[in-house]
This record gives structure tokens, C-alpha cells and sequence, in this order.
């Protein structure tokens, strides 16, 4: 059981971890106007869409900027640390 439980902690980080810079990336990006036709900017719209999008309805830009991708950053992280420590904690790590 505890291999299980440490498996899947290392699964929810490393997706937790790879979402953060995809998130990161897509709002690097947004500075320079990327090419939305750019397969790589279409994969990041697709993937951090769904996180993204309800967050700028809840937070407003402040002084014309999107502060929607910080927001799901700080989200992330702290859903890495409570998510990890109850994977390994249910497994009895």
C-alpha cells in the first residue's frame, strides 16, 4: 500500500508541477502576442483554459493586467502541498 500511495503523490505532483508551467509559460507568453494558431500556444490555451478562464471572471484586471494566472500559480502550490501530504498520509507514509 505505501508504494501505491508514493506513486500516486509522485503522479499528483509531477501533474500539479507540469500544469504550473505550462500556466507559467502561457503568461510569459501572453507579453509578446503570440500566434494563436501556434500549435504550441493552441496546447496551452486547451490546457490551462479551464483553470484560467473561471478565475478572470472571479478576479478583474488591475491596471490592464491579468492577475488570473498568478492566482492559479499560488492555487496550485498550495493544492500540491495539502494534496501530496494527504495522498502519503492515507497511505500511511
Amino acid at each position: 500500500m505505501n508504494e501505491i500511495s508514493i506513486e500516486a503523490a509522485r503522479l499528483t505532483d509531477l501533474v500539479l508541477t507540469l500544469l504550473f508551467w505550462a500556466i507559467l509559460i502561457r503568461a510569459i507568453l501572453s507579453w509578446v502576442q503570440p500566434d494563436p494558431r501556434n500549435p504550441i500556444v493552441h496546447f496551452l490555451d486547451r490546457v490551462t483554459g479551464p483553470i484560467l478562464y473561471p478565475l478572470q471572471r472571479i478576479i478583474p484586471p488591475i491596471g490592464g493586467m491579468d492577475l488570473s494566472p498568478l492566482a492559479a500559480l499560488l492555487l496550485i502550490e498550495l493544492l500540491k502541498g495539502l494534496l501530496v501530504n494527504a495522498i502519503l498520509n492515507l497511505g500511511g507514509v
